[in-house]
């Protein structure tokens, strides 16, 4: 009888059947930034559906994003039991940008801080999709959730831009937060659609910058899987993408590794070219 010879994750090899694969993690490019948006359109996943969805997927899913005010909006057993879902699974949760964006308006930031050690998420997305900070603010505001030993991702962009991005700022953006240890940033999705509707060519620029790599797409759930597709043979597949719903995140995998009927099974069809 054969030997049964299998991978770290428990697949079977072969000689010669294989499937086609990517980098694993833990990973610097080619991040999926899951949304939880709790109950949806996008549907309800709770405590075991995400176990489910883990069980297979937490290898395809580098972060959580924990939609909106939900972490505080949402009852803190519940929150409490889905961030300690995917911290034993291996993703980090982090608490979406309007959170902090309300606390900042409300002057709470140190209660937002309190809230978070109390649900225990350690990361957190600062954003200025509605407020806008001055300079030495953001750097303020970043550097006071760090001193509380919270990690953070930054987003840039507003919600209803009034001009496209100059890459320019953007790049000088991304290198001030590299440099003030954020994890990493995202591109918010209105700046993107703005991008490529009205400068398409400073779009197809972007991933000629040397600080791209610390980006995160923001693509339209609403727009899966079209415009995921077009980034990812835009960017390539690694592309860096979140808001990515629970049900995208295995199709989303398939494309970035040629599988599908809407990426052509471009690994086969490659390899028969």
């Amino acid at each position: 009888m054969a030997v049964e010879e299998t991978d770290e994750r428990g697949y079977y090899t072969y000689e010669r059947l294989k499937a086609p694969t990517r980098q694993g993690k833990p990973r610097e490019t080619g991040l999926t930034a899951m949304i939880d948006v709790g109950p949806s359109d996008f549907g309800w996943i709770g405590p075991r559906g995400l176990k489910d969805l883990l069980d297979f997927g937490a290898e395809f899913i580098d972060y959580a994003k924990i939609f909106a005010i939900n972490a505080l909006d949402y009852p803190p057993p519940l929150i409490r039991k889905m961030v300690g879902i995917y911290k034993d699974y291996g993703v980090t949760p982090f608490a979406g940008g309007i959170l902090f964006e309300t606390a900042y308006q409300q002057n709470a930031v140190d209660e937002m801080i309190t809230h978070l050690k109390r649900v225990e998420i350690d990361t957190l997305e600062l954003s200025e999709n509605y407020v806008e900070l001055e300079h030495d603010v953001r750097m303020q505001q970043i550097d006071l959730l760090q001193k509380a030993e919270l990690t953070v991702i930054y987003e840039f962009g507003r919600k209803i831009p009034t001009e496209p991005l100059s890459i320019d700022y953007m790049g000088s953006i991304v290198e001030e937060m590299m440099g003030a240890g954020v994890d990493h940033v995202i591109l918010e999705q209105s700046e993107i659609d703005m991008l490529a509707e009205e400068t398409p060519q400073a779009m197809q620029a972007l991933p000629q910058q040397k600080w791209f790599e610390h980006c995160v797409l923001e693509p339209d759930p609403y727009s899966f899987p079209h415009q995921h597709i077009q980034m990812i043979k835009d960017f390539g597949p690694e592309v860096s993408l979140c808001n990515v719903t629970p049900e995208q995140v295995l199709k989303l995998e398939g494309f970035r590794r040629g599988i599908g009927r809407p990426v052509h099974y471009s690994y086969l069809f490659d390899d028969l070219e």
